[in-house]
């Protein structure tokens, strides 16, 4: 068996297929897997990290200025989706996939095409609670769209072809219940845990604002214990601290660099203030993890406050604009929230009604039924 997967731009789009390529493994011994991702995209690093082979295609995207610069672009978009077309065509000839599974990015649309157009049996999976350009054109060709949210099957022209599957998060977020991640961490006192963070790099903006944060948090004695990952910020946060005289030692209050162990500390945490990417809904989704979400204004299609207001809109979690959202208003909404744990305990409710409980098997079983097809 054969199955083929592209992906890329996000981390977002890469983990899924990652994690439904372990499944597909482990199920069927003997089963080769291949992925195929854009030239120089994240995914060119993140998927040989994984153990499996990646091929790729020159594909671009559109811009929608009409700056001279900005039309120059698209031309060039437009010639790599020719170039991208032969490209298609070689892998599949020559890896000659039973399956080919697109979740998200502008490599899937030549690749998956190309595969509906030779009748190979083909799904799209999208993360995202919106469906992105190249989801949407794709939904109208596969066999079978996969979506996060009962609430997404209303963005696509054929219902009866989504399945709402859930989207797969690691596995590590559910080995520990939150008092013994709290045990784990040595978080002996009775103080709720905040934990926030603006991606793997940070967020240059917000991380200023949480400088205002954590001064008022210090000067407040600590009501909370919280941990900050600040990213590339950290040492200019670190001295911007320092100088307004704020010392966290002792307080509970901690800034990292980095949160590797993010599965130990989320799994402990009451609150995430945090961005809202396909990934992290998903992940706080999957646990149940109350949240207040402040999407990135500078992502494509605006897609992750339509994530957040997906979640906001059932009330599982506090949307905030990044334009709304000074220092001092994030840190009285995460205080009130922090102090209410009975509005948290709604919450939890929310996400558990909007979870798919183990969305990898049913993703495994959706595309196991187009492969007996």
């Amino acid at each position: 068996m054969n199955i083929l997967f592209t992906c890329g731009g996000t981390a977002g789009h890469v983990n899924p297929a990652v994690a439904l390529a372990r499944i597909f493994q482990e199920r069927n011994p003997g089963c080769r897997v291949l992925f195929v991702g854009a030239d120089g995209g994240m995914e060119t690093r993140l998927v040989p990290k994984e153990g499996y082979p990646i091929e790729t295609v020159t594909i671009t995207n559109f811009h929608r200025s009409l700056a001279p610069a900005d039309i120059a672009h698209n031309f060039g978009t437009l010639m790599n989706m020719q170039k991208s077309k032969g490209q298609a065509r070689r892998i599949l000839d020559d890896f000659k996939p039973d399956l080919v599974v697109g979740t998200g990015g502008y490599a899937s649309f030549p690749v998956v095409k190309e595969a509906a157009r030779r009748k190979i049996p083909t799904a799209v999976h999208e993360s995202n609670a919106v469906p992105g350009l190249t989801t949407k054109a794709l939904s109208k060709v596969v066999d079978c769209v996969m979506v996060g949210f009962e609430e997404s099957r209303a963005h696509y022209d054929h219902p009866e072809r989504v399945v709402v599957t859930g989207t797969p998060v690691r596995g590590d977020f559910f080995r520990y219940t939150r008092q013994e991640a709290r045990e784990k961490l040595g978080l002996a006192d009775g103080r709720p845990l905040l934990l926030s963070y603006w991606g793997s790099l940070g967020a240059e903006v917000m991380n200023r604002r949480m400088v205002d944060f954590l001064e008022r948090e210090a000067k407040e004695g600590a009501p909370f214990r919280h941990i900050h990952g600040a990213g590339r910020d950290f040492a200019w946060m670190q001295e911007e601290l320092l100088r307004r005289g704020v010392k966290l030692e002792g307080t509970g209050i901690e800034v990292r660099e980095y949160i590797y162990d993010m599965p130990l500390v989320m799994a402990a945490a009451d609150v995430v203030v945090c961005r809202a990417g396909a990934s992290t809904i998903s992940e706080l989704t999957a646990i149940a993890k109350p949240s207040i979400l402040v999407p990135s204004p500078n992502v494509t299609a605006n897609h992750q406050e339509k994530n957040a207001r997906v979640l906001s809109g059932q009330g599982a979690a506090v949307l905030l604009l990044e334009k709304d959202c000074p220092g001092m208003e994030l840190y009285d909404q995460a205080s009130a929230l922090l102090r209410d744990p009975a509005r948290r305990d709604s919450m939890i409710r929310a996400l558990n009604s909007m979870a798919v409980p183990d969305a990898g098997e049913k993703i495994y079983q959706t595309l196991a039924g187009l492969l007996k097809k």
